[in-house]
């Protein structure tokens, strides 16, 4: 894929990931980390057969007081090395993450904390490397 098409796709992704949410966690969250544990519980990683060993991507992202997200979510971080396919596999988990959690059930406490500052979480894919370790 060449940069133009890369960028037009990643800016597609983020898009994406803006739209409302066809779940969300049950009860309501009230602290970063139950936010952190929140989305996590939302992520699901590349197909393995398509995923990088140690894979770390980091994204930042804006919540409104209600737990929707405001403005798109921005990936400032991805780990070197891993080609053009390898970053686009891991920006489509990220945005389909975000969409399966977005709008989270923040309590009035943490919406209000929270709201209009930046947030960044970072995901580390490492499946391949654990499964390496139990080989041995």
């Amino acid at each position: 894929m060449n940069g133009a098409g890369f960028a037009g796709a990643a800016l597609a992704i983020a898009a994406c990931a803006t739209g409302v949410a066809a779940q969300a966690p049950p009860r309501q969250i009230n602290t970063l980390n139950e936010l952190g544990a929140a989305l996590r519980a939302c992520w699901i990683p590349p197909p393995l057969d398509q995923a990088r060993p140690g894979m770390q991507v980091t994204v930042q992202m804006t919540f409104r007081r209600n737990g929707e997200l405001f403005g798109k979510p921005r990936i400032t971080f991805e780990s070197s090395g891993a080609s053009d396919d390898e970053r686009l596999v891991y920006r489509v988990a990220v945005a389909e993450m975000l969409k399966r959690c977005a709008s989270l059930p923040f309590t009035d406490a943490l919406g209000n904390a929270v709201a209009g500052r930046p947030f960044t979480m970072r995901l580390v894919d490492d499946r391949k490397l654990k499964q390496a370790e139990n080989a041995k």
